[in-house]
């Protein structure tokens, strides 16, 4: 078991980024981590983290970033075209290998598993992507891997489906009257609370002999529709209309086509009996309730 306060590195201080160089402050760990963007390093700053801005998406601005021996948490998407996560890429060759992390947690996602008709989906189930952008979350999976066979870092991918939470409400869709599938005809889907997923985080970097891959979700999934109705409820707003799956072909973005196009029900069972994470938020009602509270209060 790896101690409690330790040095870690957070790749990507986004919405859970930030939050999880929280936890590990909370820890007394020695936080620091990258962004994208000069703008956001800058507000980061201001906030008492201390961030770096490196575009991946520029090779040559990627230098060793002095991560040996520490934890590192990847989650930087890939880019939004082609076939290949060039960022990650990126980032692991420019790491030098005389100076290793300790251990690295990358942030995937349940898209990996593509359509599954509805079925329950554990880790031994074979990636079978359908949207382009889970295409380039395999091959971040897969340069992953072939990094950690050659370095022999430990590494563990956690596999995510929609992340919500304290900031992060539909409320903009909702105050918009998007039309919604009609519940009977919705695929079903899953979610995670992100304070769930940073625990499952700090877990999985520091437990002994971890696993290649966890699944992080509530446990209970049901319906994209079902998820925006318990939203609008706890915010206290009108359930958006709802329409056929028909009519959502020519109605709803392509985005949300590409999560309707998929059904799967997301099995986290080695995530609490391997990572001994049991969600504090496992089902919408006290998510939602959570978040709704605590955003009102920020």
């Amino acid at each position: 078991m790896i101690n409690e306060s330790v040095r870690a590195f957070v790749v990507g201080c986004g919405y859970v980024g930030e939050r999880i160089a929280r936890a590990e402050e909370h820890l007394g760990s020695t936080v620091s981590g990258l962004v994208r963007r000069r703008d956001r390093a800058a507000t980061l700053k201001g906030k008492g983290l201390n961030v770096i801005g490196c575009d991946l998406d520029q090779p040559q601005s990627v230098a060793d970033l002095s991560v040996a021996g520490a934890l590192v948490y990847y989650l930087i998407p890939p880019p939004r075209h082609g076939e290949h996560d060039v960022r990650i890429r990126a980032w692991l060759d420019g790491l030098s290998d005389a100076a290793l992390p300790l251990r690295v947690i990358l942030i995937s996602t349940t898209g990996v598993y593509g359509d599954c008709q509805g079925h329950w989906v554990n880790e031994s189930r074979h990636v079978h992507p359908k949207a382009p952008r889970a295409r380039r979350r395999v091959d971040a999976e897969a340069a992953f891997a072939n990094w950690r066979r050659r370095t022999r870092v430990t590494g563990v991918v956690l596999r995510v489906p929609g992340i919500y939470g304290p900031d992060r409400l539909p409320l903009k869709r909702l105050h918009s009257g998007q039309p919604v599938v009609a519940a009977d005809e919705a695929p079903w889907s899953n979610r995670v609370h992100v304070d769930d997923l940073c625990r499952a985080c700090l877990a999985a970097a520091r437990i002994e002999n971890p696993h290649a891959i966890y699944n992080v979700s509530d446990g209970h999934p049901s319906t994209m529709t079902d998820f925006f109705f318990q939203a609008a409820t706890a915010l206290g707003l009108p359930r958006p209309p709802t329409i056929s799956a028909a009519r959502a072909q020519a109605t709803l973005s392509e985005g949300m086509l590409s999560y309707l196009a998929e059904s799967k029900r997301i099995d986290n069972t080695r995530m609490r009996n391997h990572l001994r994470i049991d969600p504090e938020f496992p089902d919408l009602a006290r998510g939602f309730a959570d978040a709704v509270r605590r955003s009102r209060q920020a």
